[in-house]
């Protein structure tokens, strides 16, 4: 067998929506795409709220009715007490308010994987990343758990842990001290829409994501969260707790010889920027059009993996502004903005 027949064009690592996302893209395109993924499905991940936004982007994926269902709870707005009190609207046109989604992980990466797969994406499942494989400074491949598989383009959507880069040893760059966010499920009662409420050490987002079933994120600027934190306010029962870290930063170059990187893998900022799924898919498909490109020969490699660190560069930066626009109107902005 001779090494063109042996290389698929697509080798994707994380089947989470960066990863599925990239994979639907390529497929959709025609190209041969493979996704290695070393945890079994179902897997919890914290529930999201999705802005309105999203349902575009997942109708050109596909699969809009398989994750948007009907059954999800739905709300216009999300309540922000910060500054002062408000109800922040999604907003209108002349068909309809505007509502969000509030969505289940584990069914909704279900369903994009799913939809993968039908599309004729393979998946190996459970099956890790052990190392890269290079040539000539070019990532070719990636050994994994279960053999070397090889690939014209790896990409890395693997997450925050920034595997790839950390193969290669790309730069990367932090622009806030080390940020550790708590998240957690409780049951009980709550207010219903989404809320995000700020104090004197940081702030706390709660969201009811099935009937009397809430998840809450906290991040404290200034002192570490004790495990067994609950939102205090409301009248719930904690189930169980997890962190992440959420520092602000930035891999230098997402894009490079054989690689994408999206998601987490290529940049992570706190829950406050608001959109980690919306980030996860946009950079996904953004990802997949531009390796379609590539392999067409549309446009020259290093022309198009240019663009998409510039436009990767450019949006994170856009984000860290808001984000310490809106940090600076706390009661206390911390000290490092």
């Amino acid at each position: 067998m001779n090494r063109s027949e042996e290389t698929i064009d697509v080798l994707i690592l994380g089947a989470g929506p960066a990863g599925t996302a990239t994979a639907i893209q390529c497929a959709q395109a025609g190209l041969d795409v493979t996704i290695v993924e070393r945890e079994q499905f179902p897997r919890d991940r914290p529930g999201e709220t999705l802005h309105p936004g999203i349902e575009p982007l997942l109708q050109q994926l596909g699969v809009a009715e398989q994750t948007l269902t009907p059954d999800l709870l739905r709300h216009p707005g999300i309540w922000v007490q910060w500054a002062r009190s408000q109800f922040v609207r999604f907003g209108q046109d002349d068909a309809e308010v505007w509502r969000g989604f509030q969505i289940w992980r584990a069914d909704f990466d279900a369903a994009l994987l799913n939809h993968a797969k039908k599309l004729g994406v393979k998946v190996r499942q459970p099956c890790g990343a052990k190392a890269l494989l290079l040539r000539a400074n070019r990532v070719v491949g990636v050994k994994t758990s279960l053999g070397a598989l090889y690939a014209t383009f790896v990409v890395d959507a693997t997450g925050s842990h920034h595997w790839l880069a950390r193969q290669l040893k790309l730069p990367i760059t932090y622009y806030s001290p080390r940020l550790i966010a708590r998240y957690g499920y409780a049951t009980g009662v709550s207010q219903s829409s989404p809320a995000i409420a700020a104090d004197n050490q940081g702030w706390t987002w709660t969201a009811q994501v099935r009937p009397q079933l809430y998840q809450w994120t906290r991040l404290s600027f200034n002192q570490p969260i004790d495990k067994h934190w609950i939102p205090p306010e409301a009248q719930l029962q904690l189930i169980k707790t997890n962190a992440a870290d959420v520092t602000w930063r930035i891999v230098e170059q997402p894009a490079g010889k054989g690689y994408f990187l999206v998601g987490d893998a290529a940049s992570v900022l706190d829950p406050a920027a608001s959109h980690g799924v919306l980030k996860a898919i946009m950079s996904g498909m953004m990802a997949g059009h531009m390796i379609t490109q590539i392999l067409n020969h549309t446009q020259p490699e290093n022309i198009v993996t240019q663009a998409y660190n510039h436009w990767l560069q450019t949006w994170f930066h856009h984000d860290i502004k808001k984000l310490k626009q809106l940090y600076a109107t706390l009661p206390t902005p911390p000290q490092w903005l």
